[in-house]
């Protein structure tokens, strides 16, 4: 792939260990057919071989200025081609493109608990955004180049690649990765994205994007644990904006992490948390904290709409809550048995 880590320039790499080469048998040759000091045998080579000629030690023997006849021939152009091919290497930019290559591995290799990110279109700028604002780390994949330099010039990790290749999603750390979010251009591909990453990745979460209503059905049977429909997304915010601006106003706050900071989260509670048993009553987490419980998963699966104050916060029950980021950070310590802050999970 055009933006895949590169091996080392091997041109570069023949040129200095040519002119190395060159160096070392010029200086080994007149230390001992010349019986030079090292730093004279040293200089002699450089001035030959740069066809400067000039400033010699002393007058050279017969085999000597053989030698040097046999440098000057074997060796000139050799280091002619050297010095070029180095020069060319730093002059053409190839080297900057080499170490942000050779960066860009040791990032990759370091990335855990990220997002991979397939297709950077519209949609695929967005959720990068997004990913962006809420702190999480996550790469970009695309096998288009100028939508991988849009990327990069916003100071993401992108590739270029095939999503749909296992290689490149390997490269990318998908045995590492939290999340995947399928978002090119055709259902098609998301669908053989989806069969890819779910065949290397059984447990990852899985979001695909999906143009018509009839691809559903397939990303799901694919591996996908949920579909987004951007068109259909849109035309019943586009209604609610008409019909109800001030809903759509509160949705904007909660959906973002700008404004007043409303975020809508969803926390797992944990076996060994201090919340593990108590009713809503009891944690009093509006009253602790300021957080609004919305809605309860149970661990049998079930979902409550209307969480009463009676209902037990028992390990395995994942709670969506409304709040500020920072009381639901405070929640989050809550909700884990050591005390720390977690990440929220994906189910």
């Amino acid at each position: 792939m055009g933006q895949r880590l590169p091996r080392y320039p091997t041109r570069f790499l023949a040129a200095f260990i040519t002119f190395l080469m060159l160096l070392l048998i010029g200086t080994a040759g007149y230390y001992w057919l010349e019986e030079m000091s090292l730093v004279n045998a040293l200089y002699m080579t450089v001035i030959t071989i740069s066809t400067v000629g000039f400033g010699e030690v002393h007058t050279l023997s017969s085999t000597g200025r053989l030698f040097t006849i046999g440098l000057i021939v074997g060796g000139g152009g050799l280091a002619a081609f050297s010095i070029t091919t180095a020069a060319d290497f730093f002059m053409s930019g190839e080297w900057r493109t080499f170490w942000l290559h050779r960066r860009y591995a040791q990032m990759l290799s370091t990335l855990k608990d990220h997002v991979i990110v397939c297709g950077f279109g519209r949609v695929g700028h967005h959720v990068a955004e997004e990913l962006t604002d809420e702190g999480v780390p996550f790469v970009v994949i695309d096998n288009n180049p100028d939508r991988i330099a849009h990327a990069q010039k916003h100071h993401y990790l992108a590739m270029e690649g095939n999503a749909a290749n296992e290689t490149t999603l390997r490269e990318v750390g998908i045995e590492n990765a939290r999340a995947m979010i399928t978002a090119v251009g055709t259902d098609a591909e998301n669908v053989f994205i989806t069969l890819t990453a779910r065949s290397l990745r059984p447990d990852i979460f899985i979001a695909a994007r999906a143009n018509y209503e009839d691809s559903e059905p397939k990303l799901l049977s694919a591996g996908a644990n949920r579909t987004i429909l951007p068109y259909q997304i849109s035309g019943k915010r586009m209604v609610t904006t008409v019909l109800r601006p001030n809903v759509a106003d509160f949705l904007d706050e909660v959906s973002h992490a700008g404004g007043l900071e409303l975020l809508l989260e969803q926390i797992n509670i944990d076996e060994g948390s201090v919340l593990d048993g108590q009713t809503l009553s009891e944690a009093q987490l509006g009253s602790r904290l300021g957080v609004t419980v919305l809605a309860c998963r149970k661990p049998d699966g079930t979902y409550g709409t209307h969480p009463g104050p009676n209902m037990t916060l028992q390990s395995g029950t994942l709670i969506i809550v409304l709040g500020t980021r920072h009381q639901i950070q405070e929640l989050l310590k809550l909700a884990k048995p050591d005390g720390k802050t977690g990440s929220t999970g994906t189910g």
